[in-house]
């Protein structure tokens, strides 16, 4: 059963990946303008892929970064996908026990 202790570090440990994604995104491009060392490109699956995939995704959208790479056009917008199905999944299967934490 979830606390909701358990439930608010979640939501925040996914928002802190998703503003990490959406920032490291920012900061790879502008270091990509000045031709200095680049942020590698696993790192931002990695980070789509433990739950910041909407931030990746957003900061490819703000930035125009990383657009033209196929593996990003396809990769990130799957791996959110797949995080909103596993979301639907666990608020239907969990859905008594978060009522119960709310009230």
């Amino acid at each position: 059963m979830w606390t909701a202790n358990g439930l608010m570090l979640l939501l925040f440990l996914l928002s802190l990946l998703n503003l990490w994604g959406f920032v490291l995104m920012g900061l790879d491009k502008r270091k990509a303008k000045h031709k200095r060392w680049r942020v590698p490109e696993r790192v931002f699956f990695l980070i789509a892929l433990l739950g910041g995939a909407a931030g990746v995704w957003l900061g490819m959208a703000v930035w125009r970064h990383k657009t033209r790479h196929l593996s990003f056009r396809i990769g990130i917008p799957a791996l959110l996908f797949g995080w909103i199905c596993g979301m639907i999944w666990f608020l239907r299967a969990y859905s008594a026990d978060l009522w119960a934490v709310a009230s």
